[in-house]
């Protein structure tokens, strides 16, 4: 069993205000990490004053060993927290048990409450606020009973915000669920009606995917233009800084939306939530309308932080991939980011280590540039193949219109002039090179009376 461990901050006596948590994790064998639940208590405001590990089997009662609890409670009362965060699937029996044994007014939040509270936070457009809202529902349907049963007892008032429960609670949180439901499936058809209409205007839609931390939002700011196409756009913290990029966990929750500079192509590049480890089914499936600007990309931009360890960059991208695997259809292209932390020589050894789970990835640094071309070269080369079409339309307005439009939506290799003819010679999406054929077959062809 490893040892709890108080770490008091210098400045402790002055900063009795606010949140303070000692954080603690069970794990079945092997030594707890505590890293991960330390950056989520940060991003939701935390400030974290202390840490304990256990290493047992669950125990039913408790999740630790009732010993282990009892030392939980000696380091809140030494580090004054306020909050007690466990990185783990707590029951709420064992919640309420855990909390009985902690002096008063302390809270015990486990994992999933903890990131059901940072993206409550971070939700800043109607979609996000309602997938919060529904992950909350969802997490709350199976402990209600449970719930319902601790609050009769009346051991304890106000347990977990219990307020009063009857018999009616889980038909109204069912009622909720499925209000949520019907309302994110009305945005969700929203959007795919936008993306169908901005590939009708020749844009290819690619996605910034993986885990949250990873550097998606700073590369984001390498590729994009200013231009935003979002429809909640003004409700984005982002909104004069193309993505927001701080060394922080889940600082984009929504979708962000941008045009890419490419050098032919018209690209739309997509910010998404990020995926976070031992995520539960129904909080991936709460989000499951985010994830949709993934999987239905043209393409999809799996980054990694490259100077993570080798089998913590594997088991994310096994993982990452997992989740891609049953509903993306789009290529996936590996971007191993950060590589400016690197030590000469370890790029290569990773690129050797994970060739199987990251075949050919382009390696990048978000922060200084490097590599950022090169990865434009590579999204424009993985992109779904343009057909080539040479139009010959005769000198008219209409005609100026088409070559116009043309420009706009597709690349244009060479545009003459001859006579009263012109020659358009262009790259573009199939869709795109079909309308263009029926415009130019519109001009073409002779009025109807004519015809007649």
């Amino acid at each position: 069993m490893s040892e709890g461990t108080g770490r008091a901050d210098a400045d402790a006596e002055s900063s009795t205000e606010g949140r303070r948590a000692v954080v603690a994790k069970r794990v079945d064998s092997g030594d707890a990490d505590l890293t991960e639940i330390g950056q989520l208590a940060a991003a939701a405001g935390y400030d974290v004053v202390g840490e304990l590990t256990q290493t047992r089997t669950e125990d039913a009662a408790f999740m630790f060993g009732e010993g282990k609890v009892a030392e939980l409670r000696d380091l809140v009362r030494r580090t004054d927290a306020n909050a007690v965060i466990i990185d783990n699937d707590v029951g709420p029996y064992q919640t309420f048990n855990i909390g009985g044994k902690l002096p008063e007014g302390v809270e015990v939040v486990d994992r999933f409450t903890l990131i059901l509270e940072i993206f409550g936070q971070r939700a800043n457009t109607r979609k996000a606020q309602l997938q919060v809202e529904l992950a909350e529902l969802r997490y709350e349907l199976p402990r209600a009973e449970a719930k319902a049963s601790l609050a009769k007892r009346d051991e304890r008032p106000g347990f977990m915000g219990l307020g009063e429960y009857d018999e009616s609670v889980e038909r109204d949180i069912k009622r909720q669920i499925s209000e949520i439901r019907d309302e994110l499936e009305s945005i969700a058809e929203k959007e795919e009606a936008r993306r169908e209409q901005r590939r009708d205007s020749g844009f290819d839609l690619v996605a910034l995917a993986g885990y949250t931390n990873a550097g998606k939002s700073t590369l984001m700011r390498q590729l994009a233009d200013e231009l935003a196409v979002d429809e909640n756009d003004e409700r984005h913290r982002d909104l004069d800084t193309t993505a927001e990029s701080q060394d922080m966990l889940f600082t984009t929750l929504g979708t962000t939306t941008r045009r890419a500079e490419m050098e032919k192509r018209d690209v739309l590049l997509t910010d998404t939530v990020g995926f976070i480890a031992d995520l539960p089914h129904w909080l991936v499936e709460s989000f499951e309308s985010t994830l949709d600007s993934v999987y239905r990309a043209d393409l999809v931009l799996l980054v990694v932080d490259a100077s993570e360890p080798v089998e913590e960059m594997r088991e994310k991208l096994v993982t990452s991939h997992d989740t891609l695997y049953e509903r993306n259809e789009a290529p996936v292209v590996t971007v191993f980011n950060k590589i400016d932390r690197l030590a000469p020589g370890e790029l290569a050894d990773k690129r050797g280590a994970l060739s199987g789970v990251a075949p050919d990835p382009v390696a990048v640094s978000a922060k200084t540039g490097a590599g950022v071309a090169e990865l434009r070269d590579r999204v424009e080369d993985e992109l779904p193949d343009w057909e080539r079409e040479r139009l010959v339309l005769p000198v008219s307005d209409d005609a100026m219109s088409l070559v116009s439009w043309v420009h706009d939506h597709g690349h244009v290799a060479e545009e003459t002039y001859a006579g009263d003819q012109v020659t358009v010679d262009f790259e573009a999406k199939p869709s795109i090179v079909a309308r263009a054929r029926a415009k130019a077959a519109e001009l073409s062809a002779p009025p109807a009376e004519e015809s007649a």
